[in-house]
């Protein structure tokens, strides 16, 4: 098992989660967070801090996706170990439905 960053990190990004990270599986772009999904060590307290609600356990039905999703960008992203500055509108993203595909152009 291994947790998930979902949609919901999209443009919020707020990165309370980075720095409970053990392991230091969590990769960074402009818009969002992935955690590694063959670097979680399934301790849950990214789950925790994270304050959008942006994190789950893989376990839970439909994040199939987002579990291949963060193994395709993870190599590809810089890998983030401390905290940053979430950005200035993240209060205004919080909670928007389907930002994946607004961001992203295409869906998952």
């Amino acid at each position: 098992m291994t947790y998930v960053v979902t949609d919901n990190c999209i443009r919020c990004k707020y990165m309370d989660c980075v720095e409970v990270c053990p392991v230091d599986c969590f990769f960074e772009s402009e818009t969002m967070l992935v955690i590694a999904p063959d670097a979680c060590i399934d301790c849950g307290v990214c789950e925790l801090e994270c304050p959008a609600e942006a994190i789950k356990p893989d376990s839970e039905p439909g994040l199939e996706k987002w579990v291949a999703f963060a193994a395709e960008v993870a190599p590809h992203w810089p890998n983030i170990t401390r905290k940053g500055e979430p950005p200035a509108d993240a209060a205004d993203w919080d909670g928007i439905p389907g930002k994946f595909q607004q961001v992203f152009g295409r869906s998952l």
